[in-house]
């Protein structure tokens, strides 16, 4: 793929997720299945608005029957699955479209995650995706069975996150925006800190720290909030304080989702998975002290997502009680980072929406609200 991004001075060339290399495989299958002609490359416009031209390898077809695979290719972000082949088989059904999970592909076993259990393991983008391939062929509906598989993905699950989610037997397929844009740690702290820089620079005023996209979007369609003066700090939390204090914004308004800042609750700055995933530790910890029993306890500490866990939480009536003492964590050990700069705390879920937030934000809202108006169009 010849696309590039800059970082940390380096030219880096991106990559395709999983999904693309389904949605891909499903269209040149199509044609084939359609036509009896195997086209060498097809196009596919992936979410993110950009066209690509992906190569069809190892065709094969049967009596009623057509299949092709796309190479996975990480760009200079290469993971475990870069280089495997995701293939696409399409047969005929006829209730209507059907998308399986054949070998290789990971099927959910535990309650949680985005599709049901029982479900092959694939992202509603990637199905979405794969199914608007299928159709801009055969036309919509199409009556076809699509089955996508990765014979190296058994193997490969182990080196995932895969069996700790409760997805076993191999891979997702992911993607959101069908692309793999490659940026090291070092350029994306640089990203954090040169947009706070541009900020800071355009007057005083408190600033709006997310985590990424989803916050975002809940501060504009549920505070209400303009995000020009927002900056996404991704993973890296505590270097967004730390370019906070040294630029002296008056007031940081932290707004994300409970999976997220629960682990601010224990003190963990870096919150990706791989640095510290504390998250059913700290909800449970926090429901023994607010008198949740041994054995919801034990059912915390199995959940999978915060979701699920906040739903156990509201069945033993600790929620409110739980979540106040994490905003009173999340405020010591953020202002402790911040050197005692004003900080407002909002968490939601995405099933719940609002779940909580501390006096200081709603105050910060209100300036925050205050200072877009003022700023010039």
């Amino acid at each position: 793929m010849e696309r590039y991004v800059y970082a940390n001075g380096k030219r880096l060339r991106c990559g395709f997720t999983t999904g693309t290399c389904a949605a891909a495989a499903a269209k040149a299958a199509a044609i084939f299945w359609k036509t009896g002609a195997c086209l060498e490359r097809v196009s596919l416009q992936v979410p993110k608005g950009i066209e690509l031209e992906l190569k069809i390898e190892d065709p094969s077809k049967g009596q009623n029957w057509t299949c092709c695979a796309v190479r996975k290719d990480g760009g200079d972000d290469q993971d475990a699955t870069h280089g495997i082949l995701v293939y696409a088989k399409i047969e005929p059904c006829q209730e209507g479209f059907s998308l399986e999970g054949g070998a290789g592909v990971g099927r959910i076993t535990l309650p949680g995650l985005e599709q049901p259990v029982g479900a092959p393991a694939i992202n509603r983008v990637p199905r979405q995706m794969i199914q608007q391939a299928v159709e801009e062929v055969l036309g919509s509906p199409a009556k076809v069975r699509v089955t996508i598989s990765v014979p190296a993905g058994v193997e490969l699950a182990s080196k995932t996150y895969n069996p700790r989610l409760g997805i076993q037997g191999g891979i997702s397929i992911l993607g959101t925006t069908g692309i793999v844009e490659p940026m090291s740690q070092t350029a994306l702290i640089d990203t954090i800190r040169v947009e706070l820089e541009l900020l800071r620079a355009q007057g005083d005023g408190p600033v709006l720290l997310t985590p990424g996209n989803y916050g975002e979007t809940f501060c504009q369609k549920v505070l209400g909030l303009d995000t020009r003066r927002s900056v996404l700090y991704g993973n890296f939390l505590g270097e967004a304080f730390d370019h906070t204090v040294r630029l002296g914004f008056s007031g940081v308004l932290l707004v994300g989702h409970i999976g997220k800042l629960v682990k601010l609750a224990g003190g963990i700055y870096q919150t990706h998975s791989r640095v510290a995933d504390a998250r059913m530790e700290i909800l449970t910890a926090h429901a023994a002290l607010a008198g949740g029993s041994k054995d919801l306890a034990r059912n915390l500490m199995g959940c999978i997502t915060t979701d699920q866990a906040l739903d156990l939480l509201d069945e033993a009536g600790l929620l409110s009680s739980v979540l106040e003492g994490l905003l009173e964590k999340i405020q010591f050990y953020g202002t402790g980072r911040l050197d005692h700069i004003p900080l407002g705390v909002v968490l939601f879920s995405n099933s719940r929406g609002l779940l909580a937030r501390n006096q200081k934000a709603q105050e910060l809202i209100k300036t925050f609200q205050k200072v877009i108006e003022e700023e010039p169009k």
